[in-house]
């Protein structure tokens, strides 16, 4: 199987997931980025069973509003049944590293929200350690060189992503070189950096369920 058919695959059985899993009129949480994308375009099959969906970054919502299914405001939902996503890393102990597409705030807001929260990628995602994708921080702009400096303390090499501008306005430092051993505790120190909005930790908040495609099959993990 290729990247991308093993992309669909994941993405149909979060479809199949959702359907068994989410009562008829629940709300919906979605990702943002290539896997979510598949994703949103299974969800067409079942769109009717949705009493609306939320949506982690403009793009998101856009392609969902493509396919006919209604968009909410998260402020006007009381509760979310279940939230999908994929991830950049994911490691054994479904702690993930994402922000890879820009996103990460608004899809750690949803994730918040979320009484589920279903991990989908392919095999190549997972991993032992977490650091080998660099680590997105979200920062207040004027903020930008301070937060670099702090994180160089913390033994990273953050890099400015280039002609990016986050949904909320903000820039994105990608932190490279770290090996995360202790991803709760780093993701809480980093939160803690003044000008930090978040960061592409996801420890605190891992996912419940891991939708994991492989050359065989998708397989399923619980945390």
């Amino acid at each position: 199987m290729t990247q991308d058919e093993m992309k669909q695959a994941v993405a149909a059985a979060a479809r199949d997931y959702v359907r068994e899993n989410l009562s008829a009129g629940g709300i919906l949480g979605v990702g943002t980025g290539s896997t979510a994308n598949f994703f949103i375009d299974a969800l067409a099959d079942i769109k009717h069973r949705l009493g609306g969906a939320v949506a982690s970054s403009e793009a998101t919502k856009k392609r969902l509003e493509g396919h006919g299914i209604r968009v909410l405001d998260l402020n006007d939902v009381d509760g979310m049944g279940i939230y999908v996503d994929g991830a950049d890393e994911i490691d054994h102990g479904l702690s993930m590293v994402k922000g890879g597409g820009g996103a990460l705030t608004r899809e750690k807001i949803v994730a918040a929200v979320a009484t589920t929260f279903v991990c989908i990628c392919d095999a190549s995602k997972r991993v032992p350690v977490m650091g080998r994708f660099p680590l997105p921080v979200e920062v207040i702009p004027m903020a930008r060189a301070y937060v670099a400096r702090e994180l160089i303390a913390l033994g990273g090499k953050p890099r400015l992503r280039e002609n990016f501008v986050t949904d909320n306005g903000n820039v994105i430092l990608d932190v490279h070189g770290l090996s995360i051993t202790a991803p709760a505790e780093l993701e809480a120190r980093i939160n803690q950096l003044v000008g930090v909005v978040t960061n592409g930790l996801f420890a605190r908040r891992g996912a419940d369920v891991l939708l994991l495609a492989t050359p065989d099959g998708v397989q399923t993990f619980l945390r």
